[in-house]
């Protein structure tokens, strides 16, 4: 059975500019409160603040992106749909290279790939979906 079909998910359409950044975050923040979820949600609100940035940085047009957060019982996936088919950067795949500390940009995808449970992407009908997981906390290290 595939977790989606019961697992309580949200969908928000948001603005193609930096403004999607901290409403995305906040959407995040308040579906984990909401269901007094188990995942880690400053993790969460930083990952998701990184998947929106660079799908607007990283893609053209004012087509608005698509924030998807889904709780599952094993924790939470959060996807970032865009209208560009490329797919991003090397999500999945480790670069030789550390980033330079010096550099502002080109630390995002491995902050996604260090700190989920499981991260990648798909294309969709329109572009591609970007997606991370976060593994829920177990309850005695969460905080109180």
């Amino acid at each position: 059975m595939h977790e989606s079909l019961t697992s309580p998910s949200w969908r928000v359409a948001l603005p193609h500019t930096t403004a999607a950044v901290p409403v995305a975050r906040a959407l995040v923040r308040t579906a984990l409160a909401e269901r007094r979820h188990a995942a880690d949600s400053d993790t969460a609100e930083l990952l998701t603040a990184e998947l929106v940035a660079n799908a607007v940085e990283h893609t053209s047009g004012n087509t608005p992106i698509e924030l998807v957060v889904e709780l599952l019982p094993t924790g939470c996936q959060v996807e970032v749909h865009d209208g560009d088919p490329a797919p991003p950067g090397d999500l999945t795949r480790p670069t030789l290279d550390p980033p330079d500390p010096w550099q502002e940009h080109g630390r995002g995808l491995l902050l996604i790939r260090a700190l989920s449970s499981s991260c990648g992407h798909r294309l969709t009908e329109t572009g591609k979906a970007v997606w991370f997981r976060l593994s829920a906390v177990p309850r005695q290290r969460r905080p109180a």
